[in-house]
């Protein structure tokens, strides 16, 4: 591990983000969260529930085909993609389980790597108005509550054909009145600002990268640091994670070093998403590779800036997962199951534990003190958050999962390849 700047003020600056929080967080709006971070502030929560029994377990709504993408949840709406065949749909359900309606928003589904993804992979989003989605073949929609498209547009016929060996996959991020997208892959990286309520392009750059071959390719999904000072789309892809300004997406520096020159992997392609919270950005890259604390407020190239890097460990960066942080504590997930817990302000290692050994391909969740991880065999790891691994139950669903648990008005939604599942203790009436 290498160590390069003291800590300063970033204790305060994340202790601060998580105080004025509301104490429950009803709504999971997108991918990751209201907050980009995967992290509930809700409480009640169980670590044990049974399919066999029933225990714990409100209800199952049975699906038409798998896919990775997260379902989304505003009030008693959820939203959530999957294949039918070879058409890719949009689904509406209630709170209670009932499916109000679907949507075919595109066709032409193809699967990817045997039972590696699909081309509903990414996640949609909501603002409690409306619902966007979009499909691995670049097909974004717009629709209302009701079911009704609000717009469509292919965004291959806007913005160039999509050359990506194994799928698009990158979410929509929604924050205020737009959507930003990233478009990474070998013919050429575009990052694209929408009006959420048109589609119309507000901004459009041109994201230059010295990546070669398989490395041009990212399949992670941008997220936005925020703090008093300054507001920064990240994109992660290419070899590098780059800040952009959300005015314009004029590029405010870049950080190389994600695959390092002098033992290049020409097949290095970029997975899991940065997590940032105010103060710290965690930056993971893929296959055993290095993993990264920034600092948020650089300029220009901060490739080899020991200023703006807090911490780097050369190795065990997650390849899929992306990374967790909370209460001053950093959570990577290997695809493995290997579970690293760090100290977020100096990048100690306080321990690395084996959970499932199984192909995990879900990004962890914090809620309610605890860590839930979801292999691809349908078991979810529940942890102990804190210094110490304590793992408190291992629960067996039966059913593929590679979509991220999340949580939303005291129930934990868990969408496997074949149902989406409500997990709660019973309510008192």
């Amino acid at each position: 591990m290498r160590l390069h700047r003291p800590w300063i003020g970033i204790a305060s600056l994340v202790c601060c983000w998580f105080a004025v929080q509301h104490a429950r967080a009803d709504n999971w709006p997108q991918w990751r969260g209201a907050r980009f971070d995967g992290v509930s502030l809700e409480t009640g929560l169980p670590a044990e529930w049974n399919k066999a029994s029933g225990k714990n377990i409100a209800w199952r709504l049975a699906l038409p085909g798998p896919a990775g993408a997260t379902p989304v949840v505003w009030q008693d709406h959820l939203f959530l993609t999957s294949v039918d065949g070879s058409d890719l749909v949009l689904i509406a359900a209630d709170t209670s389980g009932k499916q109000l309606w679907k949507k075919t928003v595109g066709s032409g589904n193809k699967n990817v790597r045997g039972d590696e993804g699909n081309s509903a992979s990414p996640s949609p989003a909501t603002d409690g108005k409306h619902v966007w989605t979009m499909m691995g073949t670049g097909v974004l929609a717009c629709y209302d509550f009701a079911g009704n498209q609000i717009w469509k547009i292919d965004l291959q016929k806007k913005y160039g054909q999509f050359l990506i060996q194994h799928g698009f996959s990158s979410s929509p991020v929604l924050d205020g009145d737009r959507l930003y997208l990233q478009l990474i892959h070998s013919g050429g990286a575009k990052i694209v600002c929408l009006d959420k309520a048109t589609g119309e392009q507000v901004w459009m750059q041109r994201r230059k990268t010295d990546a070669r071959d398989e490395c041009q390719e990212s399949y992670a999904t941008p997220t936005i640091y925020r703090d008093q000072h300054q507001a920064l789309l990240l994109t992660h892809g290419g070899d590098y994670i780059i800040a952009h300004r959300l005015s314009d997406g004029e590029e405010v520096w870049r950080c190389g070093g994600l695959n390092p020159k002098g033992q290049y992997n020409n097949s290095l392609r970029l997975v899991a998403s940065p997590l940032a919270v105010p103060g710290i950005i965690i930056v993971p890259s893929a296959k055993n590779g290095p993993v990264m604390a920034l600092r948020p407020d650089g300029h220009g190239d901060i490739t080899n800036d020991a200023q703006t890097h807090y911490w780097t460990h050369p190795h065990n960066t997650p390849d899929v997962p992306s990374p967790l942080v909370y209460d001053g504590l950093a959570y990577l997930c290997r695809e493995n199951g290997n579970l690293y817990c760090f100290d977020v302000r100096t990048g100690e290692q306080y321990y690395e534990h084996r959970t499932h050994p199984d192909r995990h391909r879900a990004s962890p969740l914090y809620a309610d003190g605890k860590i839930y991880l979801a292999s691809r065999d349908g078991t979810v790891t529940v942890v102990k958050a804190g210094r110490q691994y304590e793992e408190l139950a291992s629960n067996t669903m039966g059913e593929d999962i590679s979509a991220s648990p999340i949580v939303a008005d005291g129930t934990l939604y868990l969408r496997t390849f074949e149902a989406l599942y409500a997990i709660r203790a019973p309510r008192k009436r």
